[in-house]
C-alpha cells in the first residue's frame, strides 16, 4: 500500500463501546465495503479478521485493539477496533490517545450502557471528536429516540440526528438522510453493498422535516452564511450543511448520530461517508505539543514531513514471527528503515529494523513512516507504551497515556523447573505487551503474584501463557489489592548517619506527612530555603519517599494518596550523598506514617445490573449483604437498571449468584471506581490473615 498520502486525505479512528454493541461487527463490514475483504466475517462463526486471536474467536469478544487501513472515496481510513471489556479499558485508553475521532456504537436495545460511558469519558479528556452509530435498529426492543435521550442525559453530550431510521425490529428497512432529506433503502441481495436514495415517504416526511430543523439549528451557530440562509428561509446546500457539520464536530460541540444495523448490513456506507465528511484530518488536529526533555520548555511543531520526526508509541505486541512489534502514531516528518532515533522518555537510542503497514495480525513492509500515519516497527528493543520516539538532534516528550492501577491479584508458580524459565519470559512479555498487567515477587514467601483490572483479565493472561507461551502453571485464588494510607497530619524525622572514619554518609530530613485528595498518589512540596539542603539532594528525597510507598506499614500493601512537605533538614559538606538522602527521605516516611494513624483501604467498584422486574427484590437484597451501596434504580423498557457502588472483595463468584437469583436472566457489568477505608470489623480480619494468625 502506497504509505506516501496526502496529510488532508488522511483519517485516523477508533471504534468504541460497550461489549456487545457490534463494534466489530461493524468495522468487518467497513472492510468488506471498502473492499478489503471480499466475505464479511463474523463474531459468532470466529471469522472476524480484528478478533484474529484464538481466544477472541473462542469467546466472541475484542480481547485486544486491532489496527487495519482501509481506503472509502480516495481517503485513506486507518482505523482501530477496541475491545468493549472494562477488563481491557488499558486497550482503549492507549488508542484514544492517537486517535484523531471515534465512532462510538450504541445498542439500540440498550442503549448507553456502563463501558459506554467510560469509554466516553476516556474520549473527552484526549478531546476526541466523535460521531454516534444507533447499531441493531432490526433488533426486538430497539428505541432510536430512548438512545438518543439518553446520551444527552447520561453522557451530557450534545447529540445531532443526521439519520433517522425507517421503522424497527422486524420492520426496520432503511435510513432517513436528513442532509441530503432522503431515504435510503438497502439491497438485502448484495449483503447491503448496493443501495437505492428515493423520496421520502409522506407519512414520515413531517418527522423528518422537524428532525431536520433541529440539525440546522444546532449546526447554524457554527457558520453564518448557513445561519443567514436557515433565517431567512432560504435554500440551503448539501455543502453548507457538511461545511457547518464538520466545523461543529471538530469542536467537539456536537455528535452526530447515525443509525443502521451492521449485522443486517445496513447504514455501513454512511458511516464511512460520515468519516471522510466530519473527522478531521491529522491537520486539522492542530501542532505537535510536547516538552524538550533537554530544556523543559515547551516545543511546538507544524504537522508535516518538514517537520522535526516524533512519534508516539502507542503499543507493544510480542509476534511470534517478527518478534517485539510498537504500534506508533507518527505525528510530525519521516523516518525511514535502518534510522537512528531518540527514545526521548528513556534517553536512549533506538533504530528501525523494519517499518511495517498492519492488517490485524498482517503486516506488510513499507519504507518509511510518515506523519499522520499508524505504524509498526520491528527493532526497537527498549521502547514501551507511551514513550516518544524522535530526532536526536530536535528532542521533543509528548504527552504519554495513564493507565490504572491493577485491583486483583493471584499467586502463579510453574509445574516444572522448564515452565519456571518459560514463565519469567512469558510474564514479562506480557507484562509489556499490557501496562494494566503488573509481575511482583513476594520478598517474604518468593511466590509470584500477578496483578490484573479484573477476574476475565486474569483468566485471559493465564490461556495465553498455555496457548501462545507453551507454560503450565498453577494458579492461587484470586485476591483484592489492598492500599494504605494516613488519616490525619503528621511532623517526621529522618536521619542516615554512618560516620565511622574516612568519608561517611549524613542525610537529614524533617517533613509533614498528610493526606492527600482521593486519587491523587503521590505528592511531594519543596519548602526549604536558603540552601539548608541543597538542591541537588532534593529530587533523592523525593524518590526514597516514592519507593518506600511501595509497602505500607499495616499489611505491606501500597501507599496512596499522601502528600509530603520537605520542611528543614541538614547536610555535611563532605559525607553527604545523594544515597543518604534517599535513606533519610525512606526512614522519614516509614516513621511519619506510623504517626499518622495508616488505614486499609479497598478497591471500590461501580456496578451496573440489568435485570427484569420480577427479580429485582432478591437481586437488591443479595448486593446489601454484599456491602453494596445502591445508588439508583432506574427503569427500561423490559427491565430495571441497579446502579450501586461496591467493594471488590464481596464480588467473587458474583457471576453464579446472579445467574441462579435471576434464572440466567439478568446481567452485570463492573468497573473500578476509587479506593475508600475498609471498616474497623473487616480490616482487623485482613491483616490477621495476612500476619497468619488465622
Amino acid at each position: 500500500m502506497n504509505n506516501n498520502f496526502k496529510l488532508e486525505k488522511i483519517r485516523n479512528i477508533g471504534i468504541t463501546a460497550h461489549i456487545d454493541a457490534g463494534k466489530t461487527t461493524t468495522t468487518e463490514r467497513i472492510l468488506f465495503y471498502t473492499g478489503k475483504v471480499h466475505r464479511i466475517g463474523e463474531v459468532d462463526e470466529g471469522s472476524a479478521i480484528t478478533d484474529w486471536m484464538e481466544l477472541e474467536k473462542e469467546r466472541g469478544i475484542t480481547i485486544t485493539s486491532a489496527s487495519v487501513t482501509s481506503m472509502w472515496r480516495g481517503y485513506r481510513i486507518n482505523i482501530i477496533d477496541t475491545p468493549g471489556h472494562v477488563d481491557f479499558t488499558a486497550e482503549v485508553e492507549r488508542s484514544l490517545r492517537i486517535l484523531d475521532g471515534a465512532i462510538a456504537i450504541f445498542c439500540a436495545v440498550g442503549g448507553v450502557e456502563p463501558q459506554s460511558e467510560t469509554v466516553w469519558k476516556q474520549a473527552d479528556k484526549y478531546k476526541v471528536p466523535r460521531l454516534a452509530f444507533v447499531n441493531k435498529m432490526d433488533r426486538i426492543g430497539a428505541d432510536f429516540y430512548n438512545t438518543v435521550e439518553m446520551i444527552k442525559t447520561r453522557l451530557k453530550a450534545n447529540p445531532v440526528c443526521i439519520q433517522l431510521p425507517i421503522g424497527s425490529e422486524d420492520l426496520f428497512t432503511g435510513i432517513i438522510d436528513l442532509v441530503k432529506m432522503k431515504s435510503v433503502m438497502y439491497n438485502e441481495r448484495s449483503f447491503g453493498a448496493l443501495f437505492e436514495e428515493k423520496e421520502i415517504q409522506k407519512d414520515l416526511l413531517e418527522n423528518a422535516v422537524n428532525y431536520r430543523n433541529k440539525m440546522l439549528e444546532a449546526i447554524s451557530e457554527f457558520d453564518d452564511i448557513l445561519m443567514e440562509k436557515y433565517l431567512d428561509g432560504k435554500d440551503i446546500l448539501e455543502e453548507d450543511i457538511k461545511k457547518a457539520l464538520r466545523k461543529a464536530t471538530l469542536s467537539a460541540e456536537i455528535v452526530p448520530v447515525l443509525c443502521g444495523s451492521a449485522y443486517r448490513n445496513k447504514g455501513i456506507q454512511k458511516i464511512l461517508d460520515a468519516v471522510v465528511d466530519y473527522f478531521p484530518s491529522p491537520l486539522d488536529v492542530g501542532d505537535v505539543i510536547g516538552i524538550n526533555p533537554l530544556t523543559g520548555l515547551e516545543e511546538r511543531w507544524s504537522i508535516s514531513l518538514d517537520s522535526p520526526f516524533s512519534a508516539l508509541a502507542f503499543k507493544v505486541m510480542a509476534d511470534p514471527h517478527v518478534g517485539k512489534l510498537v504500534y506508533c502514531r507518527i505525528y510530525s516528518g519521516k523516518a525511514k528503515t535502518g534510522d537512528l532515533v531518540l527514545n526521548a522518555t528513556t534517553g536512549k537510542k533506538e533504530r528501525f529494523g523494519r517499518i511495517l503497514q498492519m492488517f490485524a495480525n498482517k503486516r506488510e513492509d513499507i519504507t518509511d513512516a510518515l506523519c499522520g500515519n499508524i505504524v509498526a516497527a520491528v527493532g526497537l528493543k527498549n521502547t514501551k507504551t507511551g514513550d516518544t520516539l524522535c530526532n536526536e538532534k530536535n528532542p521533543i516528550k509528548l504527552e504519554a497515556m495513564k493507565f490504572e492501577e491493577p485491583v486483583i491479584s493471584i499467586a502463579i508458580e510453574p509445574k516444572t523447573k522448564t515452565d519456571q524459565d518459560r514463565l519469567d519470559g512469558a510474564l514479562n512479555r506480557l507484562s509489556e505487551e499490557d501496562p494494566t498487567f503488573k509481575v511482583n515477587v513476594d520478598s517474604d514467601t518468593g511466590q509470584t503474584i500477578i496483578s490484573g483490572m479484573g477476574e476475565l483479565h486474569l483468566e485471559i493472561i493465564k490461556d495465553r501463557l498455555v496457548r501462545e507461551f507453551k507454560v503450565c502453571a498453577n494458579v492461587g485464588k484470586p485476591e483484592v489489592s489492598y492500599r494504605e494510607t494516613i488519616s490525619k497530619k503528621a511532623e517526621t524525622e529522618g536521619k542516615f548517619i554512618r560516620q565511622t572514619g574516612g568519608r561517611g554518609q549524613y542525610g537529614h530530613v524533617k517533613l509533614i506527612l498528610e493526606p492527600a485528595e482521593n486519587g491523587k498518589g503521590f505528592q511531594f512540596e519543596n519548602k526549604i530555603k536558603r540552601g539548608v539542603i541543597p538542591k541537588e539532594y532534593i529530587r533523592p528525597i523525593s524518590e526514597g519517599i516514592k519507593e518506600t510507598m511501595k509497602n505500607g506499614v499495616i499489611a505491606g500493601y501500597p501507599l496512596i494518596d499522601i502528600k509530603a512537605t520537605l520542611l528543614d533538614g541538614s547536610y555535611h559538606e563532605v559525607d553527604s550523598s545523594e544515597l543518604a538522602f534517599k535513606a533519610a527521605g525512606s526512614i522519614a516516611l516509614k516513621e511519619g506514617v506510623k504517626k499518622a494513624d495508616p488505614v486499609l483501604l479497598e478497591p471500590i467498584m461501580e456496578l451496573e445490573v440489568i435485570v427484569p422486574e420480577e427479580y429485582l427484590g432478591e437481586i437488591i437484597n443479595n448486593l446489601t449483604s454484599r456491602r453494596a451501596k445502591i445508588e439508583r434504580i432506574s427503569p427500561r423498557k423490559d427491565a430495571q437498571i441497579i446502579k450501586a457502588i461496591v467493594p471488590l472483595s464481596e464480588m467473587f463468584g458474583y457471576a453464579t449468584s446472579l445467574r441462579s437469583l435471576s434464572q440466567g436472566r439478568a446481567i452485570y457489568t463492573m468497573q473500578f471506581s476509587h479506593y475508600y477505608q475498609i471498616p474497623e470489623n473487616i480490616s482487623n480480619k485482613i491483616v490477621e490473615k495476612i500476619m497468619g494468625f488465622v
